[in-house]
């Protein structure tokens, strides 16, 4: 299974394969040709009350998880659909915030990788 994650911001590779696009929201200033996303999954993001709980804080970053896990335990038609484009070929999660450190992306790329 090759899966990876970068910023949406980030040039667009070959490398890249299928480009999913993770966020609620579309990221400022980026257009659609030159995001190159070739789904946008927004509804496996995080709830927006969730999202802004989190606020891209560090210290909230392992509660985050846990309620992030939580959501997706009720979300599996869209996981579904993620696994069936991993099962296709390479896949890049998409994300447009600017921690690579604390985000979404990081969650669903281990669940999906476990």
């Amino acid at each position: 299974m090759k899966l990876t994650i970068k910023r949406v911001y980030d040039e667009p590779n070959a490398n890249d394969g299928t480009r999913i696009l993770i966020d609620r929201l579309w990221p400022r200033g980026l257009s659609k040709k030159k995001a190159r996303v070739d789904l946008w999954l927004k509804e496996i993001a995080p709830s927006t009350e969730l999202r802004k709980w989190f606020a891209h804080d560090p210290a909230k970053w392992a509660d985050f998880k846990t309620r992030y896990h939580a959501e997706l335990k009720h979300n599996s038609e869209h996981l579904a659909v993620l696994k069936q484009a991993i099962a296709k070929g390479p896949v890049t999660l998409l994300y447009g915030v600017k921690d690579e450190q604390h985000n979404d992306a990081i969650v669903l790329q281990e669940l999906l990788q476990h």
